[in-house]
């Protein structure tokens, strides 16, 4: 079974980026983790600042692998492209966000994506992901 995560804009930052919202964990150091959890699952990573690189992945992907894991970052909140990309894929999104959305400033409080996707994780920061993960295998 194939799993796509993908990240969006200054998620590569994680890590180093605001550690009291998103941790002291860099992504490259948690997704080996998260492989050695689930070594029956391929799991394949994709990171972008940019929008269309964002979407051209998940039209990549989208017909093949059985789910993908996405954090948009800031175009969560502003990319109908990304809703209309999800929306033509066959794989199930799950919408995952390493801090509690609703908590933090009013424009992160709603999401353009989320009715495009098969659910949403957020709060749980890294583990959000693993979250995530358990929910498209249990599909």
């Amino acid at each position: 079974m194939k799993i796509q995560i993908i990240n969006g804009p200054n998620l590569n930052l994680l890590g180093v980026r605001e550690p009291g919202i998103y941790g002291a964990t860099s992504f490259e150091t948690f997704l080996p983790q998260l492989q050695a959890q689930y070594p029956e699952v391929e799991l394949a990573y994709f990171q972008s600042n940019c929008e269309g690189k964002l979407i051209d992945k998940l039209q990549e992907v989208g017909f093949d692998c059985a789910g993908i894991i996405l954090n948009a970052g800031a175009y969560t909140h502003t990319s109908i492209a990304l809703h209309d990309c999800i929306r033509s894929i066959k794989a199930p999104v799950v919408e995952v966000h390493i801090s509690n959305v609703h908590t933090r400033e009013e424009f992160r409080h709603h999401s353009m994506i989320s009715a495009a996707c098969k659910g949403v994780i957020c709060g749980f920061g890294l583990d959000s992901y693993r979250l995530a993960l358990e929910a498209l295998l249990r599909q």
